[in-house]
C-alpha cells in the first residue's frame, strides 16, 4: 500500500479511459532536443475531486497569461503513482504533476527527473509570495525543486446543528474540554469523531502524539526514537481508550466523511483545511452549517499549540518539451492573483499570504498560525519514510478495527524502520 491521496477518501469519482504512452529509449532525466511553447498544459494529479477547481484555475490562467491548464485527475493513488513513474520513460513526459514532499520527492530529484526551481523560489520568497519556512520541504542539496501546490492546517471540523442540539455553546480550549464535548455529543446519540481503517488511519495517532510529545513525534519520524518506546506505546493505549469509550464512528463505513458530517452521523472530523472545499461542494455553508476549531494539545504544559501542517508540490518533468511554458505558468501560479483565484475556487487556504481568502474563518486561521503561539508539525504522511508509513498504515488499520495490545503491531513497524534506517546509514 502506497501513500494515499486525501481525495481518494473524499471522492468516489473514478478516472475513466486509458492513457496510452509510447516508450522511448534513453534516460528519464535527459534534456529535450528543443523547447516547444504551447498555449495549454496538462496537469496530471491524484486529486480527482478537485477537477472543478482546477478547471476554474485553468480558465483564469488562460485569461491572465494566455496559457491554459487542463487537469487530468486520478482518484486511485497506486494507479496515479505508477503512471507518473512510467511517464518519465516515455515521449509524453508530464508538464505538470502533483506529488508528495519528503522521500518521494527526493527519489525523483536523485534520479534527475524533476525540474529545478531554485531561481523561481528565490524570487517568490523575495516577493513575499511564498513563506520562507516552506522552502525546506522542497530543498535538496541546497537547491529547490517544484513549487507549492497547496498548504493546509489540520483542525477539527464540526456540524453546528449537532453541537447546538447537544447544548455545546463554546469551542473546547483544552483536551479535557474536547473530551467533555465528545461526551455531550455521545449523550445526544451521535458519534463524536470520524475514524477510518483504510484511509487516513494515521490521523488520531498523529494528533495524539503531536499534542502530547511533539519532540518524540519528530524523533520518531527521523529514526531517532523507536516505535516501541514507552511514549509511543502510551499514545497507542490512549487511542485505544478513546476507541473503547465509543467516541469514534465505524472505521469500516463506506460513506465519505463529508457526507457523514453533513448528515450528522458524526459530530466532528479531524482533517486538513482542504476539507472546507469538500464540504462546500455539498452546498454546506461555512459558519452556518459547519465550522472548525484548533485542536488543543493533549499535554496542557506544552509551550506552544501543536499544529499539523501539510504542503504538496506541483512539479514538472526535467525533460519536458514545454519548459518555457511551464515556467511561465508556475511563475503565474505563485502570484496573489492566481492564489486568490485558487483559494476561492474551493473555499480553501493558499500558501501565498497575500491571497484574498473569502472564508473569514480560514483567513483568520492563516493569520493566527503565523504567530508565535504555534509549533508547526509536518504531517505524518510527509514526515514518515514511505516503507515505514506503509507498514504503520497496515497496523493502524487493524488496530482501529480490533483494538488490543499495541505492542505486536508496533514491533512490526519498528522492524520496518530498522531495515529502512540501516540502509540510509
Amino acid at each position: 500500500m502506497r501513500r494515499i491521496s486525501h481525495w481518494k477518501a473524499l471522492t468516489a469519482a473514478t478516472m475513466t479511459g486509458a492513457l496510452v504512452l509510447t516508450a522511448c529509449g534513453g534516460a528519464g532525466g535527459a534534456k529535450p532536443a528543443a523547447d516547444k511553447p504551447v498555449d495549454s498544459l496538462k496537469f496530471y494529479n491524484d486529486k480527482g475531486g478537485w477537477k472543478d477547481a482546477f478547471t476554474q484555475v485553468g480558465a483564469a490562467s488562460k485569461k491572465d497569461i494566455a496559457v491554459g491548464m487542463e487537469p487530468v485527475g486520478y482518484s486511485d493513488s497506486n494507479t496515479y503513482t505508477a503512471f507518473i513513474r512510467s511517464s518519465f520513460r516515455t515521449k509524453e513526459k508530464a508538464d505538470l504533476f502533483s506529488w508528495h514532499t519528503g522521500k518521494e520527492l527526493e527519489d525523483l530529484v536523485d534520479q534527475k527527473l524533476v525540474a529545478e526551481t531554485t531561481e523561481q523560489w528565490t524570487k517568490a520568497v523575495a516577493d513575499g509570495n511564498v513563506p520562507e519556512q516552506l522552502k525546506q520541504y522542497f530543498t535538496f542539496d541546497g537547491k529547490q525543486y517544484c513549487v507549492p501546490l497547496n498548504a493546509g492546517y489540520w483542525v477539527m471540523y464540526y456540524n453546528k446543528s449537532v453541537f447546538k442540539k447537544a447544548g455545546i455553546t463554546e469551542n473546547p480550549k483544552t483536551w479535557q474540554d474536547l473530551i467533555a464535548v465528545a461526551d455531550k455529543v455521545k449523550a445526544a446519540g451521535v458519534k463524536p469523531f470520524y475514524q477510518t481503517s483504510i484511509l487516513f488511519s494515521f490521523v488520531w495517532f498523529e494528533t495524539l502524539l503531536a499534542g502530547k510529545d511533539p519532540d518524540l513525534y519528530d524523533a520518531l519520524a527521523a529514526g531517532k526514537a523507536k516505535w516501541t518506546d514507552p511514549g509511543v506505546v502510551e499514545v497507542m493505549n490512549d487511542w485505544k481508550k478513546l476507541i473503547d469509550a465509543g467516541y469514534f464512528s465505524d472505521p469500516g463505513a463506506k460513506t465519505e466523511p463529508q457526507a457523514q458530517l453533513k448528515n450528522g452521523d458524526v459530530a466532528m472530523v479531524n482533517f486538513g483545511t482542504w476539507f472546507s472545499g469538500s464540504l462546500n461542494t455539498l452546498k454546506l455553508k461555512a459558519g452556518t452549517d459547519y465550522d472548525f476549531f484548533v485542536i488543543p494539545n493533549v499535554n496542557p504544559a506544552l509551550p506552544k499549540t501543536s499544529m499539523i501542517f501539510e504542503t504538496g508540490p506541483l512539479c514538472s518533468a526535467a525533460a519536458s518539451e514545454h519548459s518555457s511554458t511551464v515556467k511561465k505558468w508556475t511563475d503565474w501560479w505563485v502570484t496573489p492573483q492566481a492564489q486568490t483565484a485558487w483559494a476561492n475556487s474551493r473555499g480553501d487556504l493558499s500558501f501565498n499570504p497575500k491571497a484574498e481568502v473569502k472564508d473569514t474563518g480560514l483567513a483568520a486561521l492563516n493569520k493566527d498560525v503565523s504567530g508565535d503561539g504555534y509549533r508547526l508539525i509536518n504531517r505524518w504522511f510527509e514526515a514518515t519514510p514511505v516503507p515505514v508509513a506503509n507498514k504503520a498504515l497496515e497496523v493502524f488499520g487493524a488496530f482501529v478495527t480490533k483494538p488490543g495490545d499495541p505492542m505486536p503491531g508496533l514491533k512490526k513497524i519498528q522492524a520496518e524502520a530498522d531495515a529502512y534506517w540501516a540502509k540510509q546509514k
